[in-house]
């Protein structure tokens, strides 16, 4: 039973290891955010929305420590919600539905988080609803719908008429995930949030200094624009990222079995203990006769190890074949670590092999000790 839940808490450990890890397209340190609403007749213009989020810039940007301020519509590692549908402009329709997740960013968005431009440009800053409309996508959208070709230039739709008729893919960027952390990256698009503007949206700060300590003051800067602005969940993205409903699940599926497992440790080498313990006293005559005859003590000593020695290994033998069968049923569980994976089945033999052995120890050097007169009077 021990073998059995090490290997489960070694396995569930290394998964959650693997996800706090895994490559998000961004770099999280360094970054604060916040949520900000803005409501009333004073924001319902699509050009106040521009004006309001140029002068949170501007007045952001003038915080001890902010390197650079942007906004998005959604954050990403969130719920991965907020999709769209489009056509790709020049192809034939057939009825099928191209459904992508769709974010609205500020044109200094992926500088900020450190996101990778793989080809074509970023926005600008002058790209409003008067300029014609640009999206960026990502390399999971360029490989599943232009496979084999350079998405930079090609134009798609999101509506029959309109100004989002025609929009000019400009550039790709690397994977970000958007969802979850277990989550496969999905295709997505940016569209500038100059030409998409909204009443609701982050602001993402990236600091030079500790962010969490930046959070109050960005809150009281954007309060001090407009009082009537809401502003709400502070949070870093390394807090995002740690906090995930999915990294939480890992995190108290590991710290559960764990705990089980460190306990049937202890069980099993106190048992084992035990037992080694009552074999010897009830052979301390045998070990008397043998040291009188001139056995060494080396030569007990390979007489009590090597009985513990068979229990160890039969204990272990089972206990990994039991294993390979256990973990079939948390394999949904995993990230990133297969359910028979070799480094964790060797640390835990290793351990749980060393740990028995050191229980054996004291029972063995008790015998090795035994005086063979005594021994022998005693019987």
């Amino acid at each position: 039973m021990a073998v059995v839940l090490l290997v489960g808490a070694g396995l569930l450990g290394k998964s959650f290891y693997r996800l706090l890890h895994v490559d998000t397209g961004l770099v999280p340190d360094h970054l604060a955010t916040l949520q900000v609403a803005a409501v009333g007749d004073s924001y319902q213009k699509e050009q106040q929305q521009i004006n309001l989020q140029r002068e949170l810039r501007a007045r952001l940007s003038r915080l001890p420590g902010v390197n650079s301020v942007a906004f998005t519509s959604r954050l990403p590692l969130g719920d991965g919600d907020g999709t769209t549908g489009f056509r790709i402009v020049g192809r034939p329709y057939h009825g099928e539905h191209n459904e992508v997740a769709y974010r609205a960013v500020s044109a200094n968005y992926f500088s900020t988080i450190q996101a990778r431009l793989m080809h074509g440009r970023y926005f600008a800053d002058d790209e409003d609803v008067s300029r014609p409309s640009v999206v960026i996508i990502n390399q999971q959208l360029a490989k599943q719908y232009f496979p084999g070709e350079d998405p930079v230039g090609k134009q798609i739709s999101m509506q029959e008429s309109g100004r989002r008729a025609h929009i000019e893919i400009i550039g790709v960027v690397n994977d970000i995930q958007e969802g979850q952390l277990d989550a496969a990256p999905r295709a997505a698009m940016y569209a500038n949030l100059n030409q998409d503007t909204a009443t609701f949206f982050s602001v993402i700060l990236r600091t030079s200094q500790a962010e969490e300590s930046l959070l109050p003051s960005a809150a009281a800067a954007i309060h001090s624009i407009d009082p009537g602005l809401a502003v709400f969940d502070p949070v870093t993205m390394a807090e995002r990222v740690h906090d995930s409903p999915s990294a939480s699940l890992h995190r108290s599926s590991a710290w559960l079995v764990g705990g089980f497992a460190v306990l049937a440790l202890l069980l099993s080498v106190v048992g084992l203990y035990g037992v080694i313990a009552y074999s010897v006293s009830q052979r301390t005559r045998e070990i008397g006769v043998r040291m009188a005859l001139g056995a060494q003590r080396s030569a007990v000593y390979r007489l009590i190890l090597g009985q513990a020695g068979w229990l160890i290994a039969g204990g272990i033998g089972a206990g990994l074949l039991c294993s390979l069968a256990a973990t079939v049923l948390i394999r949904k569980l995993l990230f990133d670590v297969r359910a028979w994976d070799a480094s964790i089945l060797a640390a835990v033999s290793l351990t749980l092999a060393f740990a028995a052995l050191l229980a054996s120890y004291l029972p063995a050097r008790r015998a090795a000790s035994v005086n063979p007169t005594e021994a022998l009077h005693a019987e």
